[in-house]
């Protein structure tokens, strides 16, 4: 069992920036792909980003179109925690932000790869 608590939410104007953070519970935590997902009002859930550890340095990340260049994920396996740097922040990038933790290794985009989800975390742009 994995517990994902989110943190760093908040409002900002356009053009600034947040880091989400997404602290996990469990033992295991480097094994797992770490994603982050978005919900914005009266839409669907989407993706943002996902990262993988494959052993020493090397990791593996993905982004959706719309944040590339923008947006970082990173994760600290020391301290069992995920990141999602966001800078250059716009207006539609309003939504609940979602940590989600797979261990599977398939699409990183696929809600359903992943097993275990936080809370979320608000994060609100103003024009």
């Amino acid at each position: 069992q994995v517990q994902l608590v989110e943190s760093g939410g908040g409002l900002v104007q356009a053009g600034g920036s947040l880091r989400l953070s997404c602290a996990a519970s469990g033992r295991t935590f480097s094994s797992y792909t770490m994603g982050w997902f978005r919900q914005a009002p009266g839409k669907e859930r989407e993706f943002v980003a996902a990262i993988r550890w494959s052993g020493g340095s090397l990791y593996y990340a993905y982004y959706v179109d719309s944040v590339k260049g923008r947006f970082t994920i990173s994760r600290d396996n020391a301290k069992n925690t995920a990141y999602l740097q966001m800078n250059s922040l716009k207006p539609e990038d309003t939504a609940v932000y979602y940590c989600a933790a797979s261990s599977g290794k398939g699409r990183w985009e696929d809600q359903r790869e992943y097993d275990y989800w936080g809370q979320g975390t608000q994060v609100t742009v103003s024009s």
